[in-house]
């Protein structure tokens, strides 16, 4: 937006906003940061004047924001190998379709094969699930959950199959949990696709791995030093406390042994200050890596 502001003075709020998609206030709070923005030194005079004048946008003193910023060569890697890697999982938007071809296109002169991103390889349940995603259909699965190691047959309303961290999911509504769920691929043991169809959300949930709690849940309460305060941005936790002593968090689970194992994986940096069936299961799966760990030296 700063460039196209630069290069064409007196323009109107209106044409900023129909070109680049602004509300009214999304364009004054962006403004307001830009503002604040400068070169290093960071005084008067080296900060851009942004700023909406009766019904005209003006940004002057920002000279250094004539030309769109150009990315590195690593940089430039680093975007088409990720967007290539959204193809290659299915999620890709058309115009994400078309900003990966120009880029390929400015960066590959020797041609798409230049660069090649593989995703791990399809479970064989991908393509039946995915399939279900796009006529919306229900599946029945049955389903060996990774936390409790119980085996259930549910039915679920199929929203995005995708692949992160090395592994392949289905997120969707699941109707014996009555909520939304992120199951593993790999951890279904069968898929029926029905004939039932739903209706699916009006806007697609983002394909990401997260925790939705329960009513049944297991609850601790753990406090972080601070090399393990990375857990309150990684897991969906709530700060009890934020003190000298560490940070305090709420942490939620489908069972105890979840939060034992990043119990036992935290070592002393967390201490577990409330929950009696996490420490159970803590102190039970401290005891049995002891005595694996001791037959395998005899």
């Amino acid at each position: 937006m700063l460039p196209w502001v630069i290069a064409n003075p007196g323009v109107r709020v209106d044409e900023v906003a129909e070109r680049f998609g602004y509300s009214g206030k999304e364009l004054t709070e962006d403004l307001n940061l830009v503002f604040v923005c400068g070169l290093p030194g960071y005084g008067p005079g080296d900060l851009m004047d942004a700023y909406i004048d009766e019904d005209e946008v003006v940004v002057d003193m920002a000279d250094y924001f004539s030309a769109s910023p150009r990315l590195t060569p690593a940089e430039a890697l680093t975007l088409l190998s990720s967007g290539m890697a959204l193809l290659s999982a299915g999620l890709a938007s058309d115009a994400l379709e078309r900003g990966v071809a120009k880029l390929q296109r400015a960066l590959l002169p020797g041609g798409d094969d230049s660069l090649v991103v593989d995703l791990p390889i399809e479970p064989d349940l991908v393509p039946l699930l995915r399939g279900a995603v796009q006529v919306g259909h229900t599946v029945t699965i049955t389903y060996s959950g990774l936390a409790s190691g119980l085996t259930t047959e549910r039915t679920i309303e199929p929203w995005s199959v995708f692949s992160a961290l090395g592994n392949w999911y289905v997120r969707g509504q699941c109707r014996l949990a009555e909520g939304e769920r992120v199951f593993r691929v790999d951890r279904i043991r069968d898929a029926v696709v029905r004939e039932e169809t739903f209706a699916k959300p009006a806007e697609s949930p983002e394909p990401v791995i997260d925790y939705s709690p329960g009513v049944d849940d297991v609850h601790a309460v753990i406090r972080l030093s601070p090399e393990a305060r990375w857990v309150a941005d990684y897991y969906p936790v709530d700060v009890v406390e934020d003190g000298p002593q560490g940070l305090t968090v709420r942490f939620s689970a489908s069972a105890p042994l979840v939060a034992a194992r990043l119990l036992v994986r935290l070592g002393p940096s967390a201490e577990l200050v409330e929950g009696d069936e996490v420490a159970a299961a803590a102190a039970d799966l401290r005891a049995r890596i002891v005595t694996r760990y001791m037959a395998s030296t005899y």
